[in-house]
């Protein structure tokens, strides 16, 4: 259902030696940028850019949060739709398949340029849908205090998800604060925080169309979810990975899984913390995590489709995205590697298990409805960690209903 729009340019007339000549106005690239501002690097970049493309404009519109992609939706499926978004990559698959997006075609220099599997999280049918902005990873964070009252070795944390359970087990009755903070809440993080699990367990939940959710690989992690919840924190379904983040600065909960972001937040604690690789399932083949992009998506029907590729692409270069996501506390892992990457690292040694799992990684699962996908995914976890299922009637249950997204 592609939708066309004429860009609409002023132009005046002059008649000269007999002669007309039409001057217009500059060609506008519209953005929907997400959040409450511009950042500046961006803004410095877009003038840049417009400096060396004369006749071209870039127009952010800044839109929060929580309306940015729908909006983008909206105007795509009136026919009015802008030329560019920042849009979560778990969408680019219901877009293309409803035509309202473009191909954005990477070269193999191009693709060889990011970390491993980042290119996987915009790719559907073998072809790039949009241009990552933004990426996070998670690791285990660990309360050293704790892990002493506890009769733990502060500075070892768990390394498997049998040494984790028994950690917390061990907190939870030695010192009876919660070994672990495990987020349940209606909330779009609790499916992104059990697929943590699945992806340190060498686990999917769709592999092409196929639904394979119901496997060892995720049965392990879901049973899994279920011996860790009695040293949790109380409650789970209430809390989402935000305000689990919060009791652990304040130093209520031995162990969570969390982004970047946090480690600059305890900085300002008195908390003696740790942060280490995510603990591995059974099946595991190395340290991994799931890996979440943003995107840069270019909207059919603006008429401008190929510069707007052209600017995503440089908006998105290694230097800019480098100096853009290493002004620390934003929870930005790198997309690329390199030697800005390698001294960011050597500076904040905090930083190698946010990179070094996404060797084995995974992207979020693409569906044709993510919401649908999303709700399932959360149903999943909640039914299990409040005792209303067991893992393997879960399972099946999920896998029979994710059919009608794939």
């Amino acid at each position: 259902m592609t939708r066309k729009l004429t860009m609409l340019a002023g132009s005046f007339a002059l008649l000269a030696s007999s002669a007309l000549t039409t001057l217009a106005a500059d060609q506008e690239i519209s953005w929907i940028y997400c959040g409450d501002k511009i950042d500046p690097i961006h803004e410095k970049y877009i003038a840049e850019w417009e400096g060396k493309n004369e006749g071209w404009k870039v127009t952010p519109e800044v839109v929060g949060w929580e309306q940015c992609q729908d909006k983008a939706t909206t105007l795509a499926v009136a026919g009015t739709p802008v030329a560019m978004a920042y849009v979560g990559s778990r969408t680019l698959k219901e877009f293309a398949q409803n035509e309202l997006i473009v191909p954005v075609p990477m070269t193999d220099e191009e693709k060889a340029s990011y970390y491993p599997n980042i290119v996987d999280t915009v790719t559907f049918e073998d072809t790039q849908w949009g241009v990552p902005v933004a990426f996070s990873t998670k690791a285990l964070y660990w309360n050293k205090d704790l892990f002493k009252a506890a009769g733990l070795d502060p500075e070892t944390p768990p390394k498997t998800w049998a040494e984790e359970i028994e950690f917390s087990k061990q907190i939870k009755e030695k010192t009876g604060t919660a070994g672990y903070g495990l987020p349940a809440k209606t909330f779009d993080n609790t499916m992104h925080q059990f697929m943590h699990w699945v992806y340190t367990n060498n686990g999917k939940v769709i592999d092409g169309d196929t639904i394979v959710i119901d496997s060892p690989e995720v049965l392990a992690a879901l049973q899994a979810y279920k011996d860790i919840t009695p040293y949790s924190v109380e409650g789970a379904t209430a809390y989402e990975q935000n305000e689990i983040r919060a009791i652990f600065l304040d130093g209520k909960v031995g162990m969570i899984q969390a982004g970047s972001g946090a480690a600059y937040r305890l900085k300002d604690t008195k908390i003696n913390w740790g942060v280490a690789p995510l603990p591995q399932g059974p099946s595991a083949k190395g340290e991994g995590t799931l890996l979440i992009t943003d995107s840069l998506a270019i909207f059919s029907g603006s008429g401008v489709e190929e510069k707007a590729i052209e600017f995503a692409k440089y908006i998105t270069s290694t230097d800019i995205q480098h100096e853009y996501e290493l002004q620390g506390g934003a929870g930005l892992t790198p997309l690329r590697p390199g030697a800005v990457v390698d001294q960011f690292v050597a500076n904040e040694p905090f930083w190698k298990p946010f990179i070094d799992g996404i060797a084995y990684g995974g992207p979020e699962p693409l569906f044709t409805d993510y919401k649908g996908f999303q709700n399932v995914m959360i149903e999943l976890v909640q039914s299990v960690v409040t005792g209303k299922a067991e893992p393997a009637d879960a399972l099946k249950k999920a896998a029979g209903e994710l059919e009608q997204y794939k």
